[in-house]
């Protein structure tokens, strides 16, 4: 029968709330409470256009291998007890079909049941970002052309030093201590992905990083120079929306060393303690320092946590043969790889390692997130 124009039946206000939310409302897919998935014939559909063909022995296979991966975040990482979660939803032999994850997360006479397969979604669909990207393809290359080059840079005298510029002894910077941050796993990767609701894979910049801890605060800023002079980083990769610096505002570094420079000349000498001296002095005297710091917002991570952090690119070059997939790729290709880089004085540094900015109570605040997510409704 022919509709007139711009008449409508009742389907057509029908509409798939959790699609619209994500596409039109700005909202985050783990943050849905439920799934409109009928039938295993819509599970095939919506599975193919997440990337996945069901009939495909490797999809099938890669699909539940993450089902695993899942079910061992959330009773080993997360804690929770393996007959807290419904065995329709961690045993394959009860489960037997993944795409009835789908189904149920829409619908389900069992409401566990429902809860517990959007909780798996949830953590299926985490992994699968975090392990399809190139760090999963080129881990090895990717640590060995951004980290060699920094470790090359660390000489280990009688103290620990990053080298000094070309023929230049008295420009060495003396290090507390110097860290490659290892690799981010991606268990790791997946709990922070859960516990921050604007996180996203492809945003995860610091899986792959450096951290620098110096005795003093104005030996933190001779760090960065260094960094800058030895080819280190390249100040125009630095990506401006991923910086903090809640240590010491520029504006007002810069203003004591010019006062040196004017009142001593270029070639006089003073040790770092006594400029910091004056550099603590000289935030005495400014108007409200604390404006010009700033810091990228991380609710898992202790206000006092004081540092210099970035986030460079380095352009990653692969080179032909290197394909980790098996494959053969005949000619060279490159692409921009994000790592981090941490500076901070050893006060900071000390102070990390104990109360509220402990690394393990920074985890433990973001498993906490993560579980009360994987849940909600």
């Amino acid at each position: 029968m022919h509709q007139d124009k711009g008449k409508f039946s009742h389907s057509h206000f029908k509409f798939d709330p959790t699609a619209l939310s994500v596409i039109a409302g700005g909202a985050s897919t783990l943050d849905q409470s439920k799934l409109y998935i009928q039938n295993l014939e819509q599970a095939d559909a919506f599975v193919k256009s997440y990337g996945f063909d069901y009939a495909h022995e490797e999809d099938l296979k890669r699909l539940w291998y993450f089902h695993r991966r899942s079910v061992v975040l959330i009773t080993e990482k997360l804690k929770f007890k393996i007959d807290e979660i419904p065995k329709e939803i961690h045993n394959p032999e009860h489960l037997k079909d993944l795409r009835n994850l789908l189904v149920w997360a829409t619908h389900h006479d069992d409401h566990n049941i429902q809860r517990w397969a959007c909780a798996m979604l949830r953590c299926i669909h985490v992994f699968v970002h975090s392990e399809t990207d190139l760090f999963s393809h080129f881990a090895e290359e990717i640590q060995r052309q951004i980290l060699i080059p920094f470790e090359n840079a660390i000489v280990h005298q009688d103290k620990l030093y990053l080298k000094p510029r070309a023929n230049d002894e008295v420009s060495k910077v003396e290090l507390h201590k110097f860290q490659t941050k290892p690799f981010k796993t991606s268990t790791s990767t997946v709990i922070k992905l859960l516990a921050k609701p604007d996180a996203l894979a492809v945003k995860v910049y610091d899986k792959i990083g450096v951290r620098f801890v110096t005795p003093t605060i104005f030996d933190s800023f001779q760090v960065i120079r260094q960094l800058v002079d030895a080819n280190l980083i390249s100040y125009p990769h630095i990506m401006p929306d991923q910086s903090s610096n809640n240590m010491y505002p520029v504006d007002e570094f810069l203003q004591v060393c010019e006062h040196l420079e004017r009142k001593h000349g270029k070639e006089f000498m003073m040790d770092s303690e006594k400029v910091d001296r004056l550099l603590r002095q000289q935030l005495k005297v400014t108007t409200n320092p604390l404006i010009k710091l700033f810091r990228k917002d991380n609710p898992y991570s202790a206000i006092d946590f004081r540092y210099i952090k970035f986030i460079c690119r380095k352009l990653i070059k692969i080179a032909p043969g290197l394909n980790s997939t098996g494959g053969q790729n005949t000619k060279e290709f490159s692409f921009f790889y994000p790592f981090e880089v941490q500076i901070m004085d050893r006060h900071a540094y000390e102070k990390m390692q104990t109360g509220d900015t402990d690394h393990e109570a920074y985890k433990n605040r973001q498993i906490q997130a993560a579980k009360k997510r994987i849940l909600s409704t």
